[in-house]
């Protein structure tokens, strides 16, 4: 929001510079971006002159020779515009001055004749787009007097960035507002206080009608016409206004309609009420594939949800974006409908980003404008419309408006301004402040009721948004005491379930897997990608409201596609491999997670559907895998690669994890497995179906996910039971067991620790051999085994008996020693 420093300060001058305008307003309430400047800088060299005498050039045709006097006598000026005569009062650069496009004047000579500065036009001084005639002012300053005090040649700007729920700042009419409050310098009459005089002939409603078909999408729509129109020119100050805010002139009725949506933040639209057959205005949605040609010059097609103006033939503009070539007004116009309307915030910032198109209208509507500013618009408009077109206000408004929202009360009680802010606030000062924001304030004691006025009517709804404003127009870096921590005060801890949170993610990234933060939005074509059924509740993702896009619209059901689409990325750029993990939340509706269980949860963008959130951790690699010291060397990414990964994170939580048979959609059969903790599915492990990876353009792919809830409930550490060390030497012992192969090493490892007993103090297996000499369908397990007990040395006669415990449960499973 570009806001001219001169334009700001006729509405509140607090006596301050640019500059400390914008420190004061950064501090309380909209943020600073920069200072600039707009024309002439620096202005000195830029002086009122009167034309004594003007003559044609000895030497060109088109020339003239002037005499003008700048203030010290007369200077001879030559002069190429048509328009300069004897008697006028223009605008003068003297030898030194510097151009706004950086062109120093000094004196030349020109076919002979010597030239002591310039007669300026309006492009010359980046008033306007006229450079063939010069600028004539009106009479009065005397020559020599400084330019800058007759039009705003070198204007200061004060560029800002005010929040999205503060669509009142853009308007300079609200920054003004937002200055006075916190300086408490005078504030000019609200621009909307009184109405033109309406001397037209007969009644608006003889020229023209509107319909709205949806009221919905168009809360207020409100048009006056006007007759007797003179197209023309605007003037000096008001192009100069424009050109600082970051806005072309190009004729008095546009220029207005701009003008006014800069000091009231309201957009309006003007309409050749002659190019509108019989003067029908309807206000309807597109059919899809209808088209209209913009005033950029650009033919559009939309879809059904755009809402559109229109007239008997078809579009003329598109509603609250940008009007049509159709019924533009041009230099012949002579009666103009004046269109201010409220549109559907959501609506109109759809159909923006659908278009592509983006305009100083649209940024401010789809903020969500209040009804009743578009009659304050009106107002301020039809002013200016008889003043500077001459133009004659038909007598009455059409007003086509559905319920207009009742101002809000929203009640302050005295005790919250300290527990919110932590500083006292004096009640008169609460007062003061919203009085000064434009809010009507009924007192009770040290509780107060507050009126909302309109231009915060979707800002301010609740107790702690008044507390907010008495906050920051207070002030918090001047007033917010600073205290130390009062004694027995205690530092922020992590808790138990974060603290182990962190050590998984810290094992991922010291096996190796880098980690990642991908964005919880998708889009809704990511299940089917993922091959997941529609009956499966991952296939029902939750749609949130509003989405940036139709890439972001919906809540994650799995950390998986993310992770994919950042594997693509990597190795899109020139990753020879990827190993990614990521630690974070997935969505699903209430009604069971993949990882079992029906489990209750939080609101979740859509208001009827109650979401669980669990927190998952999930990896994705592709390519070959250059883990930590766990393993020596890189090794393929296939399924019993994730499965080593898998278990070494399970076991720096202490936790025994299992793998049993199961499959997923999106995996690759019998390259799969479910997890299991406690005997419960916690998630998935596999190798990514190849349909899946020819989706994200991998030629291969494996990985895991796993709720971290029950992984981190099973974990000992929190909970630890300490015991001696025990001092006695173990006794080790390898053995190798030959079972069928359909019985899974887990289960082998389970038989034997159960023969061992409580001196069996370990068994972990580091080899698997498969052979002729086995026999079909056999193979061979190789266990370590440590015997340990805490208060003796073992015996060889103790290990003996061990042994033939452990040899006996073997037996149970139908295997044998391997001799």
């Amino acid at each position: 929001m570009r806001v001219p420093a001169d334009w700001l300060r006729s509405l509140c001058d607090p006596g301050l510079g640019p500059e400390e305008i914008g420190d004061v307003l950064s501090m309380h309430s909209i943020e600073l971006e920069r200072i600039s400047r707009a024309g002439a800088a620096p202005p000195e060299g830029f002086v009122v002159g009167r034309v004594l005498e003007a003559g044609p050039h000895p030497n060109a045709d088109r020339l003239s020779v002037c005499e003008v006097d700048a203030g010290n006598g007369a200077r001879t000026i030559v002069c190429g515009a048509p328009n300069v005569a004897a008697g006028q009062t223009v605008a003068v650069a003297l030898p030194g001055a510097v151009l706004p496009d950086g062109t120093e004047m000094g004196r030349a000579k020109l076919r002979g004749v010597v030239s002591d500065g310039m007669i300026l036009s309006e492009a010359e001084l980046d008033l306007g787009d006229d450079a063939d005639g010069i600028v004539v002012l009106d009479d009065g300053p005397t020559p020599g007097t400084p330019l800058a005090d007759v039009i705003p040649i070198a204007e200061p700007v004060i560029e800002l960035e005010p929040t999205s729920n503060r669509v009142d700042c853009l308007g300079v009419y609200g920054v003004a507002r937002e200055l006075h409050a916190v300086t408490g310098a005078e504030l000019a009459p609200a621009p909307w206080a009184g109405d033109a005089e309406a001397t037209g002939e007969g009644e608006v409603g003889d020229l023209a009608s509107v319909t709205v078909v949806v009221p919905e999408l168009c809360p207020r729509f409100t048009a006056r016409v006007f007759t007797d129109v003179s197209i023309g020119p605007s003037p000096l100050w008001l192009k100069a206004r424009l050109v600082a805010a970051g806005m072309r002139p190009i004729n008095n009725i546009v220029d207005i309609t701009n003008y006014v949506m800069l000091l009231t933040a309201q957009p309006l639209h003007a309409f050749d009420l002659d190019r509108v057959p019989g003067g029908e205005v309807q206000i309807r949605t597109a059919s899809d594939g209808e088209t209209m040609t913009t005033l950029d010059g650009v033919e559009r097609s939309f879809d059904s949800e755009t809402v559109l103006v229109c007239d008997r033939d078809g579009p003329t503009g598109i509603a609250g974006i940008m009007g049509g070539q159709v019924s533009e007004v041009s230099a012949g116009t002579t009666r103009v409908l004046l269109e201010v309307a409220t549109w559907n915030g959501v609506n109109i910032l759809r159909t923006s980003r659908k278009l592509g198109l983006r305009s100083d209208a649209s940024n401010r509507f789809e903020k969500q404008l209040h009804p009743e500013m578009a009659l304050r618009a009106q107002r301020v408009a039809s002013k200016l419309m008889i003043e500077l077109c001459g133009a004659r206000l038909v007598p009455g408004t059409i007003d086509a408006a559905a319920e207009i929202p009742e101002r809000r009360h929203v009640h302050m009680r005295g005790e919250r301004v300290e527990q919110l802010l932590g500083m006292p606030i004096q009640p008169e000062r609460r007062i003061t402040y919203l009085e000064r924001l434009g809010f009507e304030v009924t007192p009770s004691g040290d509780d107060l009721e507050a009126l909302v006025p309109f231009h915060r009517h979707y800002d301010v709804t609740r107790e702690s948004d008044l507390v907010e404003e008495v906050g920051r127009i207070h002030g918090y870096a001047e007033n917010l005491p600073s205290t130390l921590p009062g004694p027995g005060g205690q530092a922020g801890r992590l808790s138990l379930e974060q603290q182990l949170r962190r050590r998984a993610e810290d094992v991922m990234r010291d096996i190796g897997f880098d980690g990642v933060v991908t964005l919880s939005l998708t889009d809704p074509g990511m299940p089917d990608r993922l091959r997941i059924p529609p009956d499966d509740v991952r296939a029902q993702p939750i749609r949130v409201t509003n989405p940036l896009s139709r890439e972001h619209s919906q809540l994650r059901t799995t950390l998986l596609g993310t992770l994919l689409g950042a594997a693509r990325h990597n190795l899109a750029h020139g990753s020879e491999r990827v190993a990614l993990y990521e630690s974070g939340r997935a969505y699903l509706r209430v009604g069971g997670s993949p990882a079992g269980g029906v489990l209750g949860g939080d609101f979740v963008g859509d208001r009827k559907a109650p979401a669980y959130e669990p927190h998952r951790i999930a990896c994705v690699a592709s390519g070959s895998l250059r883990p930590g010291d766990w393993r020596a060397g890189p090794v393929d990414a296939d399924f019993f690669a994730l499965k080593g990964i898998l278990e070494a994170l399970a076991a720096q939580l202490g936790v025994e994890v299992a793998v049993r048979q199961g499959g997923e959609p999106f995996l690759r059969p019998g390259r799969c497995g479910r997890i299991v903790l406690a005997g419960e599915e916690a998630g998935w492990i596999g190798e990514l179906h190849p349909l899946v990876c020819g989706s994200w353009d991998l030629d291969a792919a494996a990985g895991f996910e796993l709720d971290l809830a029950p992984l981190v409930a099973m974990s000992p550490y929190g909970r630890e039971h300490y015991e001696d060390v025990i001092s006695y030497p173990a006794v080790h012992e390898d053995i190798a067991v030959v079972v069928a192969e359909e019985i899974p090493a887990a289960r082998v490892r389970a038989a034997i620790l159960a023969g061992g007993g409580e001196l069996l103090r370990s068994a972990r297996i580091f080899d698997l051999y498969r052979g002729e000499q086995l026999g079909a369908r056999r193979k061979s397990l190789a266990l370590r085994l440590e015997f340990q007990a805490a208060d003796r040395t073992l015996t060889d006669d103790e290990v003996v008996t061990l042994r033939g415990a452990i040899v006996a449960e073997i037996e149970k499973l139908g295997g044998s020693l391997r001799e």
